[in-house]
């Protein structure tokens, strides 16, 4: 399919990682020989994604009261092809890029058409969770379910296959059980695997990494719950939309 761009941004500036340390901060050199420390929106381990030495790419945010003028947004890293893949990995990014593709219409096919959407909207046992999205579809949806979706950015690959979770999350695994239970509370769960790298051709659950999120993400969709793994592609002045893969064979 042809990528289409989501969203645009000032070019950001590449430089090499030295390190990342307590879990939010990361060391990078500049080509010029300026190195910054810049903050790092992800405290997981960044399986495959963590290359000290390799190439990585910054966000410069002009504001004074930020104790880091920098992020860290995305990492190059070996493609399976030989070659290399630039990898997203903010994880405050991924929610707004899934809006922003069922805003354009990318979704249609596997949501329908959405009429609203809200974001963090309370939900679950005692409303104590979440949600990510919130969509109630078109008036003249042939389903007017309200469909509860939650996103999880997805970095570590084995090969073209993605992966999630790369460590244990007992939040992602409450998250499948809250989703099951808005299933069985008639409305849609949709669990949407932001596959933030353009390398990978299907998804499957991280069972290495977190055993018991592969057994409830196989027992979530014999409940019902749908999952909907959405690819973009990240370049220096933009991502892009890159279509929905399939789930391996055999999930």
């Amino acid at each position: 399919m042809e990528s289409k761009t989501v969203l645009k941004f000032p070019a950001l500036k590449e430089g090499t990682l030295l390190r990342r340390y307590k879990r939010f901060l990361a060391d990078i050199e500049f080509d010029d020989g300026e190195k910054v420390t810049a903050h790092c929106a992800n405290t997981g381990p960044m399986t495959g994604v963590l290359l000290p030495g390799g190439r990585v790419r910054l966000r410069h945010v002009n504001n004074p009261a930020r104790k880091l003028a920098w992020t860290w947004e995305q990492a190059k890293v070996p493609s399976l092809d030989g070659g290399f893949s630039w990898v997203g990995i903010n994880t405050a990014l991924p929610n707004t890029l899934v809006r922003l593709a069922i805003e354009a219409g990318f979704l249609d096919d596997s949501l329908g058409q959405i009429e609203t959407i809200r974001r963090e909207v309370p939900y679950g046992l005692n409303r104590r969770s979440r949600i990510d999205l919130l969509l109630t579809p078109a008036r003249d949806s042939k389903d007017s379910k309200k469909i509860y979706v939650e996103v999880k950015n997805t970095t570590w690959a084995d090969g073209s296959l993605a992966l999630f979770p790369d460590s244990v999350t007992q939040r992602g695994q409450k998250h499948l059980e809250e989703l099951m239970g808005v299933v069985l509370g008639s409305s849609r769960g949709v669990l949407i695997p932001c596959l933030s790298r353009i390398d990978v051709k299907e998804f499957a659950p991280g069972d290495s990494a977190d055993p018991v999120y592969g057994r409830l993400f196989r027992k979530a969709l014999k409940t019902g719950v749908e999952v909907v793994p959405c690819c973009f592609g990240f370049h220096r002045e933009k991502i892009t939309w890159e279509g929905v893969k399939p789930l391996k064979e055999g999930i």
